[in-house]
């Protein structure tokens, strides 16, 4: 089946977060990561179906759920693991929360790779921990990060450092990291006793030939402890379903994640993710995703040539993963939250500044590809102007 992503959907008035957060009718949001598509319909059905049922209890997760998500990254990332191996919660975000309240201690450091997604911040912080950011390599050359292993070390062999924070494929900076990459932080962080929480819920979104590995492929001792978040919300457009999964194959480690899961009270899912989620993990949502794959590669294609034309001055970083283009802001001399203010008051476009991603964004702006392209090529002119 070909599936039509050029279609334009209106979202305004549906309380969409995106959209309707805007002060204006005449701003087009190209922020917050979720897509303007409409998801795959093997998922729309399945909940149609549900919804028929008319009665919106407690839901209990079956059987089915568990062995679709392990046949799901078997076959399309080659990474076994069972069912025992998972826990379900509401989000990414409260796992990763649960995941640090589980492993530290009040004081414990938490080691990221900046710039990085937010939530990591407030994650940290939240539960009493020391951020320790390393800041990743801007190679201006390639237009891409690289991993500053020698920083990386010594931030892991602090005395108080506990958990390293991984972000693959990585938010902002659009990189896949290789799996040579992912053995050389495993091992640093085997040398120093921290463990890795990888957060995967870009895994699905890769753009052109790059291909995604999954941490818990590496090998058994240097990926046996560690710990995954997953879910197909990003991939599958579904993140106001609110599922996701946590796999950890270290019994005892993982029977201390659950107990954080349910002090946080994030132990209970809603009907509609399960199914959502059974439904995205199949044959039909494969070809689905394939499908958007290149629509968003095809995007960023476009997005590139028109600042290598209109704006050269504003380089565009070698995209390997995720529909969110980081755009090096700084030879505007302005701060990043000035750009988008300013963007937004007077170009009536609204992308993410930089710096909310941590001192290492500042100068960039992150701007949202995941939408039809004739939306696309208006934000972009406008920022143009």
């Amino acid at each position: 089946m070909i599936y039509d992503f050029s279609k334009p959907t209106c979202r305004r008035g549906t309380n969409s977060y995106k959209w309707d957060s805007a002060t204006g009718d005449d701003i087009i949001p190209l922020w917050v990561a979720d897509m303007d598509f409409e998801t795959y319909p093997g998922i729309t059905e399945a909940l149609r179906r549900r919804v028929d049922h008319a009665i919106f209890g407690y839901t209990r997760v079956p059987d089915g759920y568990y062995e679709t998500v392990c046949r799901w990254f078997e076959e399309r990332h080659g990474w076994r693991f069972h069912r025992d191996d998972i826990i379900y919660t509401s989000g990414v975000v409260p796992a990763i929360s649960a995941i640090i309240k589980a492993l530290t201690l009040t004081g414990d450091q938490v080691v990221v790779m900046g710039p990085v997604y937010n939530c990591f911040f407030s994650s940290i912080r939240n539960n009493g921990c020391e951020l320790s950011s390393s800041p990743l390599i801007y190679n201006k050359a390639l237009l891409r990060y690289e991993i500053d292993f020698h920083d990386l070390e010594q931030r892991l062999s602090h005395e108080r450092a506990r958990l390293l924070l991984l972000c693959n494929p990585h938010n902002p900076g659009g990189r896949v990291w290789s799996r040579d990459e992912l053995e050389r932080v495993a091992v640093l962080c085997k040398k120093h006793g921290v463990r890795v929480v990888s957060d995967e819920i870009h895994c699905e979104l890769t753009l052109g030939d790059h291909r995604y590995t999954p941490f818990g492929t590496l090998p058994d001792d240097l990926s046996y402890g560690s710990v995954t978040c997953c879910s197909p919300s990003k991939a599958f457009n579904i993140a106001g379903l609110q599922i996701a999964n946590i796999v950890c194959r270290d019994a005892a480690v993982r029977e201390r994640i659950d107990r954080a899961i349910n002090i946080n009270e994030v132990c209970d899912v809603n009907p509609f993710g399960v199914l959502a989620l059974q439904a995205a993990y199949s044959d039909g949502g494969y070809d689905w995703l394939c499908q958007l794959r290149a629509y968003l590669t095809e995007n960023y294609r476009r997005l590139r040539n028109f600042f290598a034309r209109e704006l050269p001055h504003l380089p565009v970083m070698n995209m390997e993963g995720t529909y969110l283009a980081w755009v090096d802001c700084s030879s505007l001399g302005e701060s990043s939250e000035h750009i988008e203010e300013r963007l937004m008051r007077e170009n009536r476009v609204w992308v993410n500044a930089g710096s909310m991603y941590g001192k290492e964004g500042e100068g960039f702006i992150r701007i949202n590809m995941a939408c039809p392209w004739s939306r696309l090529e208006e934000g972009i002119k406008r920022i143009g102007k």
